[in-house]
Formats: structure tokens, sequence, C-alpha cells
């Protein structure tokens, strides 16, 4: 006869969720402001990327403005000047978290005109950048950025 005070042994299920909400306990101490800084890196470095591209080459990016992007009402020297500076400059924002939300704001037109007259098509890959841009004007920076330290700052400043 089995000894009723004695404890069951855990189904396989039950030790299989106990594991899982392990996991996930520990997933969740990862820091989100490392995420933060994640994200400002690799989205800034497509911008940066494509911006030194066009520095390097900037005849063929106004040919491509001309030939293959078509923006309507801008001349094509332009529009490729105006895209190298944007996504040379802006960027480094990024990098740094400095003015990070007013920084997603010209890169998110960017995704924006290039979704819809460019390369529609490429939506997946635009929703990706958006989506990290979004996440960046609306949580901020994180700690780990010049725009954490000047709020500190401030508010020492004000308190004082």
């Amino acid at each position: 006869m089995a000894d009723l005070a004695s404890p069951a042994t855990p189904s396989p299920i039950a030790a299989l969720r106990t594991r899982y909400l392990a996991v996930r306990a520990l997933l969740e101490r990862l820091p989100f402001s490392l995420i933060q800084l994640a994200m400002r890196i690799a989205i800034g470095f497509v911008f940066f990327n494509s911006g030194m591209l066009k520095a390097r080459s900037f005849e063929f990016a106004v040919k491509l403005f001309q030939d293959e992007y078509r923006l309507p009402l801008l001349p094509p020297e332009l529009a490729a000047r105006m895209a190298m500076s944007v996504e040379i400059v802006v960027p480094l924002f990024l990098f740094v978290g400095l003015a990070t939300r007013l920084a997603t704001l010209p890169l998110l037109g960017m995704v924006i005109v290039i979704q819809v007259l460019v390369y529609p098509q490429a939506w997946v890959e635009h929703l990706l950048w958006a989506s990290t841009l979004v996440v960046l004007l609306t949580r901020g920076p994180g700690v780990l950025s010049l725009d954490h330290v000047i709020e500190r700052w401030l508010a020492r400043r004000t308190a004082a």
C-alpha cells in the first residue's frame, strides 16, 4: 500500500515546466540596456555602411538614384547627397546613444520612403529595420548611452 503522506514524484510535464521557468527567469535577467545597445549598433551599421558606400562611389550612387530609385521631386544628385549625409551622420548618434529618439526619426522616414517608393517587395527587411527603430524611439537608448548620462546629470542639477 502506497504511503499517502510521501510527496508524489513530479510528472515529466511538471519537471519540464519547472526547467522552462528556470531558463526563462535566467534569460529575463539579461539587462534590456544590452539589447538596446545591440539594436543601436546593428541598425546604425545598416545605414552607416550604406552611406559609406555612397561616399566611396558617389557617381554610382547618383546613377542609382537616377536609374533605379527614381525618387519623385528630388534631383538624383541632391537625393544621393541627402541620403549619404543622413546615413553617415545619424548612425553616429545611435552608436553613442546621443539624441537617440530624435535620431530614429530620419531613419524611419528613409525606411518608409524605401519601402513605398523604391523596394516594396523588401517589406520583411524594412519591417525589421522599422521595428528596431520604433523600439529605440519608444523605449530609448538604455543606460549604456550618453542620453542616460545627460539625463542623470540634469536630474542632479535640478534636484540641487
